[in-house]
């Protein structure tokens, strides 16, 4: 925690963190909204998940981020589970809707994969995110629960699905998203909306079950990894970028 803040002081444009930094390891994980504490602390272990949920304010933007990390080597079932919600993740990624939608009536394609195989999360998909405001702030979000708020271009909000086995670990997966338009479809008539991703930062590679994924899947993940090490690596001095390079790999 407060080394990811340390970071973000260096730049000489943080303002204040979104939140408090969520950083679970093992079961500490599988609590959605874990802080860490030094009654709860505990040393991270080898074969374990590490989910570190994060964020920053700037006069620009405020930031939001969850990423799910192996420590050693995972399980087949944490691999599995977690290529489950990444699938979930990219059909929000590359979704496209009708002008009008709520957010209410897309929070099923982020848990279709999960629910074929009788899992489940129990939070939203995604919030609102102000702009240098509240990092959860309406009235637009994904979730179960109705929602009477279209989506708008210009609103952004989180892509963040996730599972979490109690007493074992826990995963998400979240970006920042920012509703656009228009997302043309040939041979279509009605105006249609689409997400741009905002978040760049890499995927675990080692959580995920590539032969799980469909082509199209694949190809979003080796596209979201080209684009991070495009624009992030010029910005990162040679040890740094050389590990991004490696961690941005085709799959």
């Amino acid at each position: 925690m407060a080394r990811l803040e340390a970071f973000r002081e260096a730049t000489g444009a943080l303002k204040d963190l979104s939140f408090d930094t969520i950083a679970g390891s093992g079961p500490n994980g599988a609590v959605v909204h874990y802080r860490p504490t030094h009654a709860t602390n505990r040393r991270i272990a080898p074969g374990e998940l590490l989910l570190v949920d994060s964020g920053a304010q700037y006069l620009d933007g405020t930031t939001d981020v969850t990423r799910t990390l192996a420590i050693g080597a995972p399980s087949e079932e944490m691999r599995q589970r977690f290529t489950l919600v990444l699938k979930g993740h990219i059909a929000i990624a590359r979704l496209r809707f009708p002008a009008g939608t709520t957010g209410s009536a897309i929070d099923a394609f982020a848990r279709q994969a999960l629910w074929a195989h009788g899992l489940d999360y129990e939070h939203g998909t995604g919030h609102g995110v102000g702009s240098y405001l509240g990092v959860h702030e309406g009235p637009q979000r994904i979730a179960k629960a109705p929602n009477t708020v279209a989506l708008r271009p210009g609103m952004i909000v989180s892509n963040e699905p996730g599972y979490y086995k109690d007493g074992q670990y826990g995963i998400r997966i979240e970006n920042l998203v920012a509703v656009t338009e228009p997302a043309d479809i040939p041979g279509g008539d009605k105006p249609m909306m689409a997400f741009e991703t905002l978040t760049l930062a890499p995927l675990d590679r080692a959580l995920i079950e590539t032969g799980m994924l469909t082509a199209e899947e694949r190809a979003w993940v080796d596209a979201y990894h080209a684009r991070v090490a495009a624009l992030i690596g010029p910005e990162l001095e040679a040890p740094v970028a050389a590990w991004l390079d490696e961690a941005c790999r085709e799959l």
